[in-house]
């Protein structure tokens, strides 16, 4: 893919660097191909929870971190707030580090006119705020899923299958993992609501969406780990989420970049 987009806004979450399972190749793709005015990076985009277990970080993770840093010496606005897995940043809200700011929460103001609430959401994530310790439990079982979804996929290629989501699947389809996200996606649209603007755009659970929840736009950018998806915005002010996506055929090895295709899927 040659073809240059160029937003007025972009949101990107969840990208967990520092783990194996960050798709940080699909990621710096899509970070070559698509520019932005304003770039929001709406927390765990370094899993500092991972690298705690153990010391991963691949040269592409490092090729991440630099293109960002690129994009704002070329005039982007970078926008940081830090997640669960990062929360090591939150030290340091309010500041600049390498042009990039860093701050708990923004108001993003669309093109459109509508006020949107920005964070990454994990605040109002109850098992979060009141038992971090079965949070890290939590992460651990998901991490061991990943694990799990790696080989299961491995063996979906060798048999001329495409790649699918374990992980994801087990996610949405078990019927405390989905309740569980409906009442996250209806706190966060009360959040919003409390905070007297129009809608909410976040991160943390790993599910792409925009939809209407009581009269509040509700947003996810998704994440970099399982869908590889993004919230932008155009320049008319119409949010999308763009799913990026590699198309794999020959063999195991990672396609060259030009074989990426970008999966949209306009908000109504």
């Amino acid at each position: 893919m040659s073809r240059q987009n160029h937003y007025r806004t972009i949101w990107i979450s969840d990208t967990h660097l520092g783990t194996k399972d960050c798709k940080a190749d699909y990621l710096l793709d899509f970070l070559r191909h698509n520019e932005s005015d304003v770039l929001y990076l709406v927390g765990d985009i370094v899993d500092g929870w991972a690298l705690k277990r153990g010391w991963y970080w691949h040269q592409t993770h490092n090729d991440v971190v630099q293109k960002v840093l690129r994009k704002v010496r070329k005039g982007t606005r970078v926008i940081y707030i830090p997640g669960n897995h990062d929360e090591f940043a939150r030290g340091y809200t309010d500041s600049l580090f390498g042009g990039i700011e860093v701050v708990d929460r923004a108001i993003h103001e669309t093109r459109d006119g509508k006020r949107l609430l920005v964070m990454h959401g994990d605040e109002l994530d109850g098992v979060m705020a009141c038992a971090k310790w079965l949070a890290h439990l939590g992460d651990r079982a998901y991490v061991l899923a990943l694990r799990v979804n790696r080989w299961f996929n491995h063996f979906r290629h060798k048999f001329g299958y495409s790649y699918w989501s374990l992980s994801a699947y087990l996610k949405h389809k078990v019927k405390n993992a989905a309740s569980f996200i409906t009442r996250f996606e209806e706190c966060v649209a009360a959040e919003a609501k409390r905070a007297g603007v129009d809608g909410v755009v976040c991160g943390h659970i790993h599910k792409a969406e925009i939809r209407d929840i009581d009269g509040m736009l509700y947003c996810n950018d998704g994440d970099w780990v399982e869908s590889c998806s993004a919230l932008v915005e155009h320049r008319d002010g119409r949010l999308e989420i763009i799913y990026w996506d590699r198309i794999q055929e020959e063999n195991e090895t990672l396609p060259a970049p030009s074989s990426l295709l970008a999966f949209r899927r306009r908000a109504s």
